[in-house]
Formats: structure tokens, sequence, C-alpha cells
């Protein structure tokens, strides 16, 4: 194992309950999309647990190392090489995949990017799949708890661009990009695992 590979270990200690939901949200033989891989530790960890489906893992450039070291010490055989992805981009590197899943990043970047990330969502998702995004979200304005809402306040003071975002705000820009709120899973911490699906076409 490489001696100077990071770690983060709020990867390492959220990665069985997301497990848990992803191991009924995602079927065999289908892929993964992962936005915003960071270390590649859930990549890593996803993939062996769940052999029978293809997880592809993107970040931006300067993060690609870090997810190749990841890979080439685990050597698990169903994750593809990381791939660039800037959401903010018009284009994608993938065309098309069944699940669209992302840890602890709708907070960090700014909300246009936000809104870009669910139009490239609405581009590449497939038609029975689901967007899947792990983190702290407020309901209809109200924060889950003071934990939740001092780090929004924390978030914002070190970038104001970045901040706890809300569901009601999240759904609406699903909804723009032909998604639907689905589910709302709550997990540890504080934490939720938002799920959108293609909107019923009537």
């Amino acid at each position: 194992m490489s001696d100077q590979k990071p770690f983060a270990a709020s990867a390492d200690q959220n990665k069985e309950p997301i497990l848990e939901v992803l191991g009924y949200l995602v079927q065999a033989g289908e892929t993964v999309l992962e936005l915003g891989s960071g270390t590649g530790q859930h990549a890593c960890f996803f993939a062996r647990n769940l052999t029978d489906v293809i997880w592809q893992p993107t970040d931006l450039r300067d993060k690609l190392p870090v997810i190749r070291m990841w890979l080439e010490d685990e050597g698990v055989d169903n994750i593809k090489p990381p791939l660039e992805l800037d959401v903010n981009e018009a284009v994608w590197p993938v065309d098309s995949a069944d699940v669209i899943y992302t840890a602890n990043t709708l907070h960090i970047i700014s909300q246009p990017a936000a809104q870009h990330l669910f139009a490239g969502v609405g581009r590449t998702l497939s038609a029975k799949g689901c967007f899947c995004a792990y983190g702290p979200f407020s309901i209809a304005g109200e924060h889950t708890s003071p934990s939740n809402a001092q780090f929004d306040l924390q978030l914002k003071e070190q970038d104001a661009r970045s901040g706890v975002r809300d569901t009601v705000w999240l759904d609406s820009l699903a909804a723009q990009n032909g998604l639907a709120a689905a589910e709302l899973i709550a997990m540890p911490s504080n934490n939720f695992i938002a799920v959108w699906r293609r909107a019923a076409v009537h």
C-alpha cells in the first residue's frame, strides 16, 4: 500500500451505511457514475462490495492521481479508470449511466455549479436510472439539527458560495431536468441520501 496515499476519514466513517442503501438502489449489471470521487476510497469500497456493478469514478484533473493510487493499491476489477469531469462543463465524458452517485459535494460547490450538475445528470442518466446524493440537507428551509445549522455557517464563512442545500431548491433543479424526488433517506450524523428518478411522462 502506498505510504503517502491520502486518506479521508469522513469517507471511511460513512461508507458502511451508504453501502447499505446503495445495495438496494443499484441493480446487477448497472454502471454507477460517481461525481467528485475525492480520494477514491468510496469507489474502491463500494465496487469491492457490489461486485456485479461497474463503478466509474470521476473528479477534477488534479484529483485523478490520488484516485489512481487507491485503485492500484486495491486492485478491484469492476472499477473503470477515473475520468476528468467538471460538472460545469456542457459535455461530460460519459454518455449514459444507470445510477449517478455523489457524496458531500452539493454543500461544497456553488449554487451555479449545482445547477450545472443537475443539468448534466439530466443529460446523462438513463431512462430508468436514479441520482443519489449523500450529505447534509435542510428541509423546507429548516435545518434538521443544530449541528447542521452551525456547519452551514462554517461553510459560508469559508466560502460564501457554499452551504447546506435545501431539498425544495434541489427538487426544483431536478424538475427542470426531467427528474422527480423519489426518497429522502435518513443517515447517521444528521445526513441523508436524497434520491431522484426520471419523472413520469404523462
